[in-house]
């Protein structure tokens, strides 16, 4: 029989549980008084009331908890679905940014158009031995805005590539002068990309990188060779699983505005073929190989010349062959560049051979060397698309609050030009140039260059005997440069 009592009695209170304790905070509960009932009756001490208690504490409270989060969830999935005010972009819609210069595209990628600018400050101190500055000239200081660019560019349709590039500086002239102006077709199956217009032919890595990006303010002394900007149709595609870039053209040697109409025949047939053998480290470890070739149709009464600058824009021409009456020329370039981390080493060798109509065959080479290192442990930025170098991002942007100051860069060079051949005496010439160069911002830079100039066997028309000219200049140049 108490069996039976303490039977009923424990269900009596397990069952009544979730709702006697609910009710606690009132009065004594159900279950209270089952169990002081049974305590009461000495069927369970003390030690056991104590537990049945906090047992049924426990599972009420984990009963409760259950009911709540049940609740919560039930509530929830209640809730209206929020609909966005603004609807999903559409395809044809386009997005304006900043990367660098202004660019807009259009969101399904068919359009990607870009406009912006540059601006070249430079700044020169040109010292000359009496000898060179009464013979040629050119000794001073002053200042002269190098390069005022405006371009827009951009891919439209997904294939059609246009660029128009002007310069507004133009050396001073006051004149508005083309740069790249120029269309194309890319995907093109074998012949990758095609352009018409006026653009760099495929001749020297130095000529092809961009002025934005040289490690010095002017190119070395055999970039007198390169063909630089004329007007023609040019072709450049990769190979060997893009390990190689390859690029071909035919152009008709035009002026400064793509101007280029007479009865001489100047035509150009230029190639040039880019390898990189070993690419590592999204381009922190790169060595780059490369030739480029050119041979320039001349006839009827054109004459060439070569004439060159030590490397200031400012100063005077210290070389200078005259005009020799030539047939044919045959370019020649080989280039080499390595980068190891913060450490670069770059040199190409170029040669012209000319031929010339009614007199003898003539040629000249030059070549330059130089190397360059980041202090703040930054790299030259090496672009696969074009086997040149691009733009220097400094890891930390100026901003003196914070300590940080950009990214710095020293650097060195030796160039070399021999323009003395047969009748020509234009000379021989020698650079060695030091560079500091301050990355304030992607987009923004501060240039330094210190250079000592010889000069040898220059012959002046005019002078006494045409005797030929020795001398030196030193040079001390700056540029403030952004570009957008």
């Amino acid at each position: 029989m108490r069996s039976l009592f303490v039977g009923t009695v424990v269900l009596a209170f397990t069952a009544g549980a979730p709702v006697a304790w609910a009710a606690s905070d009132t009065g004594p509960t159900v279950a209270e008084e089952l169990l002081d009932i049974v305590r009461a009756a000495g069927i369970i001490d003390d030690a056991k009331y104590e537990e049945l208690r906090e047992r049924a504490q426990q599972e009420h409270k984990q009963r409760v908890e259950e009911a709540v989060r049940e609740a919560v969830a039930v509530a929830e999935a209640a809730k209206p679905v929020p609909t966005s005010s603004e609807p999903e972009p559409a395809p044809t819609d386009w997005t304006a940014t900043w990367n660098n210069g202004f660019k807009v595209e259009r969101n399904d990628g068919a359009f990607k158009l870009s406009f912006g600018g540059r601006v070249q400050n430079d700044w020169a101190l040109i010292d000359e031995s009496n000898e060179l500055e009464e013979s040629i000239g050119g000794e001073g200081n002053g200042t002269e805005f190098r390069r005022a660019y405006l371009f827009f560019e951009g891919t439209v349709y997904d294939r059609l590539i246009l660029k128009s590039q002007f310069d507004l500086a133009s050396t001073g002239s006051g004149t508005v002068t083309f740069r790249d102006v120029y269309m194309g077709l890319k995907d093109l199956g074998p012949i990758g990309t095609a352009w018409v217009g006026h653009k760099k032919e495929p001749f020297s890595l130095e000529e092809l990188t961009s002025d934005k990006y040289l490690t010095f303010l002017e190119r070395g002394l055999p970039n007198v060779f390169a063909p630089s900007r004329n007007t023609g149709l040019m072709a450049a595609n990769t190979a060997f699983d893009e390990k190689l870039l390859w690029g071909f053209g035919i152009f008709h040697d035009a002026n400064g505005d793509g101007f280029g109409f007479d009865d001489n025949s100047a035509w150009n047939v230029t190639g040039r073929v880019a390898a990189t053998p070993f690419y590592a480290d999204d381009g922190a470890r790169v060595v780059h190989l490369g030739v480029g070739f050119s041979h320039e149709f001349r006839g009827g009464d054109f004459a060439q010349s070569y004439q060159q600058r030590p490397e200031s824009h400012l100063a005077a021409k210290f070389l200078d062959t005259e005009d020799i009456p030539t047939d044919d020329i045959n370019l020649l370039g080989v280039e080499f560049a390595t980068v190891m981390g913060p450490a670069s080493f770059q040199a190409e060798y170029m040669h012209s051979w000319v031929e010339g109509r009614h007199s003898p065959d003539t040629d000249f080479w030059g070549a330059y060397a130089q190397a360059s290192f980041f202090l703040t442990g930054e790299h030259r930025n090496y672009t696969l698309d074009q086997r040149t170098f691009g733009r220097v991002k400094p890891g930390k942007n100026f901003n003196p609050q914070r300590g940080d100051w950009g990214a710095w860069e020293i650097a060195a060079r030796f160039s070399y030009l021999d323009l003395e051949d047969q009748v020509a005496e234009g000379g021989k010439m020698w650079d060695v140039t030091a560079a500091l160069n301050w990355y304030l911002y992607p987009n923004a830079r501060v240039m330094l260059n210190y250079i000592h100039s010889h000069v040898a066997d220059r012959v002046v028309v005019g002078t006494p005997l045409l005797q030929g000219v020795d001398g030196d200049a030193d040079i001390l140049q700056a540029r403030f440069q952004f570009d957008f």
